[in-house]
């Protein structure tokens, strides 16, 4: 498919597309939850990255293979990608970053896992992150089901925390999905760059973003701009923000 471009103001660029053919982008970092094959292991079905029966048929594109990371890591920016665990073989030495989904309550009922981890770039070390989020039983952001396996902002932000991606650096997340990562830049005056090749997902994340935008937490510009298709920042040219792309690398999704 062919990548359509929509910035949204000059901190933010969403890219609706495969990523396989948008990379490599000018990033100072990375961060995102990738389709990690969950469904390829368990082949299909009811398995895959989370429960396919509890959203009606639901699938991710891509969590029916098994995932490259290969892609990413070329890029040559600090990274955190989390499912890490379920293609750890792919990646280098790296550290582990635990989100205790349960918050430290024992007694709730879990019928998926009670921690998530994430591998973390240029670490060996391990640290937790305790917020709840099970069904309607979250710490934040209560109601808001916009994505099957949707993550707070605050455990995006806290990624980023880790891996030290200073304010004003720009945030990379090929697999955005309901556009998470992208508040989180915005709240802690980060720039962020989002691919989604989904376009029912795209439009949500686009809907979210912009939203924060007109809040004006970190306001880079003056003020959220209207989105436009950019036909400066196309695969393969160079956009006058100093963010590039091309279609020269590929990998399993």
């Amino acid at each position: 498919m062919e990548p359509v471009v929509v910035r949204l103001s000059d901190s933010v660029t969403i890219i609706h597309g495969d990523c396989r053919d948008v990379l490599p982008v000018e990033c100072d970092a990375v961060v995102t939850d990738p389709p990690y094959g969950i469904a390829h292991k368990s082949g299909g079905g009811t398995g895959g990255k989370w429960n396919f029966v509890r959203h009606q048929g639901v699938t991710i594109a891509g969590d029916s293979g098994p995932f490259d990371p290969a892609p990413i890591l070329a890029l040559g920016v600090p990274w955190v990608l989390w499912g890490a665990n379920f293609y750890s073989d792919r990646l280098p030495g790296c550290g582990w970053l635990v989100w205790d989904k349960r918050e430290g309550i024992e007694d709730m009922e879990f019928n998926r896992s009670d921690s998530e981890l994430a591998g973390q770039s240029g670490s060996k070390t391990v640290k937790t992150f305790r917020h709840l989020w099970h069904g309607i039983c979250r710490a934040t952001e209560v109601g808001s089901h916009l994505h099957p396996t949707q993550k707070p902002v605050a455990l995006m932000e806290w990624c980023m925390d880790q891996a030290k991606v200073p304010q004003g650096a720009t945030v990379l997340d090929p697999y955005m999905g309901s556009g998470t990562t992208g508040i989180a830049c915005i709240r802690t005056g980060r720039k962020f760059i989002g691919i989604e090749i989904d376009a029912g997902h795209f439009e949500t994340a686009r809907k979210r973003i912009e939203a924060e935008l007109m809040q004006g937490t970190f306001d880079f510009s003056g003020g959220a701009s209207a989105p436009t298709h950019n036909d400066e920042f196309r695969v393969g040219c160079k956009p006058s923000s100093g963010t590039s792309c091309s279609a020269n690398n590929r990998g399993d999704k």
